[in-house]
């Protein structure tokens, strides 16, 4: 499997689905929400991620928060975060990964 990839269209929500269930999703995950998903797709920029309990959105954890001395989790596996922001223009739930956040 290469380094990067985009998330397999057969494993994710299609832009229809993500667009009529956009105003569930805002509403099921507000800012500060916990959540838990499986990478499906691994980009220079971030991870997209399929949010369990809400089938029809797309996560994505941008590098912009995290670590310089992290990685990027692989696809395939699953991580929890709390998002951060919702991207209207593209319908997707920030999220900001748990394993990037600061030691306390």
């Amino acid at each position: 499997m290469p380094e990067f990839s985009w998330p397999d269209r057969s494993q994710v929500p299609t832009p229809e689905a993500v667009e009529r269930g956009w105003s569930a999703t805002v509403a099921a995950l507000p800012p500060g929400s916990r959540v838990r998903g499986q990478v499906v797709g691994r980009q220079p920029f971030g991870v997209f991620l399929l949010l369990d309990g809400v089938p029809d959105a797309i996560g994505l954890a941008e590098i912009s928060a995290m670590p310089h001395h992290m990685e990027l989790p692989l696809v395939g596996a699953t991580v929890s975060g709390e998002v951060i922001w919702h991207a209207d223009r593209n319908r997707q739930v920030r999220i900001r990964l748990d394993e990037w956040r600061p030691a306390d």
